[in-house]
């Protein structure tokens, strides 16, 4: 890792991309803005363990670690043969407290120490960076990473630590519905309606007596004309809206409970020598519960699993070398995280037992 000139940066190398994405999230977690880490890989190649995906940024990374370290900086063409064999770099710019947990977050992953991997390179007969030479392909890239992998054996070495996640999703099953159709029907009805009808009568009678003064007058041709007057039925039609047919839906939630297994890998640390550490430890564990837990009736199982964290934890390079209280709330969410079905002011004096059996201050 180096720190730039200008701004306050830190610059780590990793060996693949994934683990260079892994590390940005671990720092975006940590608090870092995300706008302040930087990600630069070959992603063309693919070298870097991942396959180009279209409009990616690729370009200007030279350009990028000469505005870090300044154009005479001998450093930046180390970065620059570092990604073209296939290495990603992550660099992270902010406070000096920033800073220093980035430095610890990389140092965590296995940033890789550029000047040490130049060596490697030089002894292959690197001289210097090509801007013309190709970039390494994955297959290179991948044969490179074993080459360093098995120098740096009995140097050190990794186990992965590798637990599942229960990831529990929703998905939409069609269960069923409702289709409502409409449609013309004929319907016979009848209705009883009165109707009039009229007709003209004429009758004639015979009379046999004198014509009154009045009817004298009537005396002149005349006429009297009376109109009959039927009523016939008159048929309308007209529409009305009797019912509303709705169709909605109704929403309801309900929480299921989803249970299965997931499983984790342990690492449990021993230290090798002439005789076995770890069982001498034990033996120092079952004395310390006989003196400090056996009369409340709990059996030594209980407690074991915390002595034996403590004493794992305690080999662990995340917290090897620091104190016990600058520790404790991380030990504390690790363990609670291991085992949920435990409680850590319970077991907290036997992990804290554990731990400094290890570290000598038992």
């Amino acid at each position: 890792m180096a720190v730039g000139s200008h701004d306050t940066t830190v610059v780590g190398v990793f060996d693949d991309y994934s683990t260079a994405e892994r590390v940005a999230q671990d720092l975006t977690n940590a608090g870092i803005p995300r706008n302040s880490i930087d990600v630069r890989s070959n992603f063309r190649t693919g070298a870097a363990g991942r396959s180009y995906e279209s409009g990616e940024h690729e370009g200007g990374i030279s350009g990028f670690f000469h505005r870090l370290f300044g154009s005479e900086d001998s450093e930046v063409s180390h970065y620059d043969e570092a990604i073209r064999r296939g290495n990603s770099v992550v660099t992270v710019t902010g406070t000096p407290d920033q800073i220093e947990q980035a430095v610890e977050i990389m140092n965590s992953a296995g940033a890789v120490d550029i000047d040490r991997r130049v060596e490697h390179y030089r002894e292959g007969g690197y001289a210097g960076y090509d801007q013309k030479a190709p970039p390494f392909s994955y297959d290179e890239a991948t044969a490179e990473r074993e080459r360093f992998r098995g120098r740096n054996q009995g140097e050190g070495g990794s186990i992965p630590v590798i637990e599942e996640e229960l990831q529990v999703g929703k998905r939409v099953i069609r269960r069923g519905g409702v289709r409502v159709y409409s449609r013309v029907v004929d319907q016979p009805v009848e209705e009883n309606v009165e109707l009039r009808q009229e007709r003209v009568t004429v009758d004639r009678r015979k009379v046999d007596r004198p014509a009154a003064p009045g009817e004298l007058s009537g005396l002149r041709d005349q006429s009297i004309e009376v109109t009959e007057v039927t009523e016939e039925p008159v048929v309308q039609k007209r529409a009305r809206v009797r019912e509303e047919v709705v169709v909605g839906k109704e929403t309801n939630r309900r929480t299921e409970k989803v249970k299965d297994t997931v499983r984790r890998t342990e690492v449990e640390v021993e230290r090798l020598g002439g005789e076995d550490r770890k069982t001498d430890y034990r033996a120092d564990f079952r004395r310390d519960w006989q003196e400090r837990y056996a009369t409340s009736g709990d059996a030594y199982e209980t407690y074991e699993p915390a002595y034996e964290y403590g004493y794992t934890s305690a080999n662990d390079e995340r917290w090897r070398g620091r104190n016990w209280s600058d520790v404790e709330p991380d030990l504390r969410a690790d363990y609670e995280r291991r085992y949920p079905g435990s409680t850590w002011e319970r077991m907290k004096d036997s992990v804290r037992y554990g731990w400094e059996k290890v570290t000598g201050r038992r």
